[in-house]
């Protein structure tokens, strides 16, 4: 017998979430469109998270191809793909894994100019990128158009995560006026080692589920930091 909207092969597929979401949340998940800004560590580890959970629709957004220095941590990349758009590979994965799933795959960087427009009627998007002025941009576009942003980063040992509402003061809580910002954070001395991207990954990819569901109340004008060598977690309250 079929209850709720979902075939019973749909149940079977997504038996494992069902317990914790429900065929209600289950069911907006398959409704959802979520946009990733990035297919590199982060990008690709919450596209994985993502694809598997159901996600209906989800728009993946990268210029870049693999190379040999995204080995150690970038989950859609292989020996055997290094050359390739990063995009590219996202949409085959996806479709080996769930073809219930729309992949959009964008081989763009995001920009003042095209913002609103990769973000148009999708219900959240995912800061998965390295740069922070681009961080500020897609921010900038979320706010405008009325959509939550999941923003996650890391630098070694540590990440962060928060979720920008619009009219939160989001990023500038962090970095200071977005006219002055770096262009890089401290990953650029620190690296990223592959545990940490994975941790972040899931956190942020949890996240992102829990806000779709409505399952959760969303890491709002907060900042989650995770210091995975100490094993210390703090939350932080962002001035208004």
């Amino acid at each position: 017998m079929e209850m709720g909207g979902l075939s019973n092969t749909m149940k079977k597929r997504y038996q494992r979430n069902l317990g914790t979401l429900g065929e209600e949340g289950q069911k907006k998940l398959l409704g959802a469109h979520v946009v990733i800004i990035g297919a590199g560590g982060l990008g690709g580890s919450v596209f994985e998270n993502l694809v598997r959970a159901g996600i209906g629709t989800i728009t993946i957004v990268d210029p870049e191809v693999f190379e040999p220095t995204n080995l150690n941590r970038q989950l859609l990349s292989s020996e055997n793909n290094i050359g390739r758009k990063k995009v590219e590979i996202a949409k085959e994965h996806a479709s080996k894994i769930n073809s219930d799933i729309n992949v959009i795959a964008v081989d763009d960087r995001v920009t003042s100019e095209n913002a609103e427009s990769l973000l148009k009627n999708s219900d959240i998007v995912c800061d998965c990128i390295d740069s922070i002025p681009d961080r500020f941009i897609i921010q900038n576009a979320a706010g405008r158009l009325e959509i939550p942003m999941v923003h996650a980063a890391v630098a070694g040992t540590t990440g962060q995560l928060m979720t920008i509402l619009p009219g939160d003061i989001g990023l500038k809580a962090i970095y200071g006026d977005e006219a002055f910002v770096p262009i890089k954070g401290e990953e650029e001395e620190l690296g990223t080692p592959s545990s940490t991207v994975s941790a972040i990954a899931a956190l942020q990819a949890h996240e992102t589920i829990g806000i779709v569901t409505g399952n959760q109340t969303p890491l709002r004008n907060e900042l989650l930091r995770v210091n995975l060598e100490s094993w210390n977690v703090t939350r932080f309250k962002l001035a208004p």
